[in-house]
């Protein structure tokens, strides 16, 4: 599914222009973005929950040349799928 499926799906279930259904769901992920920006977690209720981890600085390897690296410390959003949509998706 693509953003103009997703916002096809919303003005045929709604009153919205598309317009108007594109600057919500803008604003919706953009809020979430910002929040895990500041560390704070947002769940969704029957949906998931996003959240940030911070990952440590670790010693790799370049995959072409096999030389050891060291890869930075970064931070991470991750995803937690609700039970429900869990057995949504299994069903």
């Amino acid at each position: 599914m693509k953003l103009d499926d997703l916002v096809k799906g919303i003005v045929e279930g709604s009153d919205l222009s598309a317009s108007k259904a594109r600057a919500l769901i803008d604003r919706v992920f953009g809020d979430i973005g910002d929040a895990d920006a500041r560390g704070q977690d947002v769940s969704l209720p029957g949906f998931g929950k996003f959240s940030s981890r911070a990952k440590a600085a670790r010693a790799g390897r370049n995959p072409r040349t096999g030389e050891a690296m060291q890869i930075a410390a970064s931070t991470k959003v991750v995803f937690t799928p609700a039970k429900m949509l869990k057995d949504k998706i299994s069903s």
